[in-house]
């Protein structure tokens, strides 16, 4: 037995509170007597383990690491600076991927089973986990966590991290004062919600801005009112999409909505937002360029099956989007490619001139 396990096994029969605070207190104190030879890092172990991810939780401490992925006991990888590489931390066993899967979505009011062996989670800490477990994963359990850890802050962030020039910040810091409505799109990874807070950031503090997001990533200022959706609990009940919170956000009053992502038939209800005097509204859209992304948006709009041609679909996109801005990935580096501007007619390219 290691020493965390015996430091553990103490712990479990003590009445110590199972709150991280109280756990390292115990256990500074039980390491003496069961570790005296154990390095500093036992009493994080001790703790990451009953209270966390275990031995992904030293990972997720680190400030430049954006994803951690589990594909088994033995097998962890991260990106880190944009590069995948592979972790040296590994689990006892695949029991012990799932055991730490379920301490930290019990207290959100999900589980996984085999009856359900599949779940998206947001962590306190906004980080957003994914888990596939048998006999939904052929072999062993899989997880994936991505941690919302904005670059930059502002626009001048941006472009101080060569994310964008000087010209094209203007251009996107005008658009939002001029209350255009945006799409962001990009592929996976490629920056759309840092971008979006960043462009969220430029918002007059006087406007009231109502957020709709699968999970609550956006970070804004000034008058906010933030809706987050739900999936069922575990009896398949109390799911909240992103479609019925967008109707709701309609009726708050708002001077303009965010929707963090669009990726289904709320598609057709923020087209018909944008349309009826939300000016100013902005969303992100998976992507591989401007073209692609409104012809995405006119597919996911048509899954309303609301009865509306698709002809009047395509009207509707192009009189509520009045530009959209492509970002993409390149060697981990993200930048924002093209600003193209929307009309009738097409689109026209606007940055880079």
């Amino acid at each position: 037995m290691s020493a965390v396990d015996r430091i553990i096994g103490r712990l479990l029969d003590s009445d110590v509170p199972f709150e991280r605070g109280a756990l390292a207190a115990a256990a500074t104190a039980i390491v003496p007597e069961e570790a005296p030879l154990a390095g500093p890092g036992v009493v994080s172990d001790v703790v990451d383990t009953l209270t966390g991810l275990g031995p992904l939780e030293r990972l997720l401490r680190e400030p430049n690491v954006t994803d951690v992925l589990v594909n088994g006991p033995n097998e962890v990888w991260l990106e880190r600076a944009g590069r995948l590489e592979r972790a040296s931390v590994t689990f006892p066993d695949a029991a012990a991927i799932v055991a730490a899967v379920e301490r930290v979505v019990a207290p959100l009011g999900l589980r996984i089973d085999r009856a359900s062996p599949a779940l998206d989670a947001r962590l306190p800490d906004g980080s957003r986990l994914h888990a596939v477990i048998p006999p939904a994963a052929v072999d062993g359990p899989i997880v994936a966590i991505r941690r919302f850890t904005p670059a930059v802050e502002d626009l001048d962030g941006l472009v101080a991290a060569r994310g964008i020039d000087q010209e094209g910040a203007a251009m996107l810091r005008q658009s939002v004062r001029d209350r255009m409505n945006l799409l962001v799109a990009g592929g996976t990874g490629a920056g759309k919600t840092t971008l979006l807070n960043v462009l969220s950031r430029e918002i007059n503090a006087d406007e009231r801005t109502v957020t709709v997001e699968d999970a609550a990533e956006l970070r804004l200022d000034g008058h906010i009112v933030r809706l987050e959706a739900r999936p069922a609990n575990a009896e398949g009940v109390g799911e909240i999409s992103v479609r019925a919170l967008l109707r709701h956000a309609l009726r708050l009053r708002p001077d303009r909505i965010v929707v963090g992502e669009v990726r289904g038939a709320e598609a057709l209800d923020m087209i018909q937002a944008m349309n009826t005097g939300h000016d100013g509204s902005m969303s992100t859209i998976h992507a591989n360029g401007p073209e692609e992304a409104l012809w995405r948006l006119e597919s996911l709009a048509a899954m309303a099956d609301a009865g509306v041609a698709p002809d009047t679909i395509r009207h509707q996109i192009r009189a509520a989007i009045d530009r959209v801005v492509f970002v993409q990935r390149v060697r981990g580096d993200r930048s924002v490619r093209s600003i193209v501007d929307v009309s009738a007619d097409g689109i026209e390219e606007r940055y880079p001139c």
